[in-house]
């Protein structure tokens, strides 16, 4: 547990998991986000993310927002730290809305942002990184902090951040985001020092929300209202509902960090920790070879409900799922 009393955890649980919808749809046809699947009859990728986020902030500071449309896969978790967006208005408002409403409750929170359908296979070398990244915001508050994973391989399917030259205490300005390279691309980035971009961010809450407001500031008054007008009715969320129906889909990655420039942004490279997204059905494949060939016990603090087992899901699909 990170001892910095204003450590908090935020696990993006909203997305649709689209890309992987041949995988993660049941023999009777209902779809299952991927972050609510296992990959090994285990516990979701959501809960690993939720236990990723324990170890550094404690539990009553581990904060998920999710969509209310997934209310039957989410309904375990703690409704005290659960924040539903009542639509999907993309990752900015999503991200937007529950830096808001833990604001509310600790306007000096240092936040780590965790997606949840992520998979780790060495957990402690991303933990130390991201206790890195919390010490470091405790001398730089102001900075917004990416965490880049070093490469282990040219994946031309992924995003990178190209690092500046030199570093100061361990981080470093980001030159230059990169979506989904050519192969060639790919290569020379990871040979040139680029990092693979997780989504993963440490920062204070202060620090994201002028972010957000230097590219919307109308959006981030009216959704500030719109919070602390449901807070004082808790047993409701009409404002933001109201709210949501007119707000146009945002992302954080292109709205937000690639539109413009921020000083106050820096990327902490992390060491190879056998990180996937999971975005595709051949690293689905790639990720249960590895496990089946390193197996190792996962261990979690909440009761696990695994609505669909990828490994399970590939096996069934044998035929149409081609692996590397």
């Amino acid at each position: 547990m990170n001892d910095n009393e204003y450590a908090w955890a935020l696990v993006l649980a909203a997305g649709e998991g689209s890309r992987l919808r041949a995988l993660t749809t049941t023999p009777s046809g209902v779809h299952v986000p991927k972050q609510f699947c296992s990959l090994l009859n285990g516990p979701s990728l959501m809960h690993q993310a939720l236990s990723r986020a324990q170890s550094i902030a404690p539990n009553g500071r581990v904060c998920t927002i999710v969509a209310a449309q997934h209310h039957r896969w989410w309904q375990d978790l703690p409704a005290s730290n659960v924040i539903v967006q009542p639509e999907n208005r993309g990752t900015a408002n999503g991200i937007m809305l529950a830096l808001l409403h833990i604001a509310e409750r600790d306007p000096g929170a240092q936040i780590v942002i965790l997606p949840s359908d992520h998979h780790v296979q060495d957990e402690p070398t991303l933990e130390e990184s991201l206790r890195c990244a919390l010490t470091h915001l405790r001398v730089r508050p102001h900075e917004v902090l990416l965490l880049g994973i070093e490469p282990e391989e040219p994946d031309p399917e992924l995003g990178y951040i190209v690092p500046g030259d030199g570093s100061r205490d361990a981080t470093f300005e980001v030159v230059q985001f990169v979506e989904k390279p050519t192969a060639a691309r790919a290569r020379q980035l990871m040979d040139n020092g680029g990092l693979w971009n997780a989504f993963i961010i440490a920062a204070s809450v202060e620090a994201l929300l002028h972010m957000l407001e230097g590219r919307f500031p109308e959006i981030v008054r009216e959704m500030r209202e719109a919070v602390q007008k449901d807070l004082r009715s808790p047993l409701s969320a009409i404002a933001t509902a109201e709210l949501y129906e007119r707000l146009p889909s945002l992302d954080f990655s292109r709205d937000v960090l690639r539109n413009g420039r921020d000083s106050n942004l820096r990327v902490l490279p992390v060491p190879q920790c056998g990180w996937s997204d999971l975005g595709t059905s051949k690293r689905v494949v790639q990720t249960l070879r590895q496990l089946r060939s390193r197996p190792r016990p996962i261990g979690v603090s909440f009761s696990v409900s695994t609505h669909i087992s990828l490994a399970e899901r590939v096996e069934g699909l044998r035929g149409a799922i081609q692996g590397p």
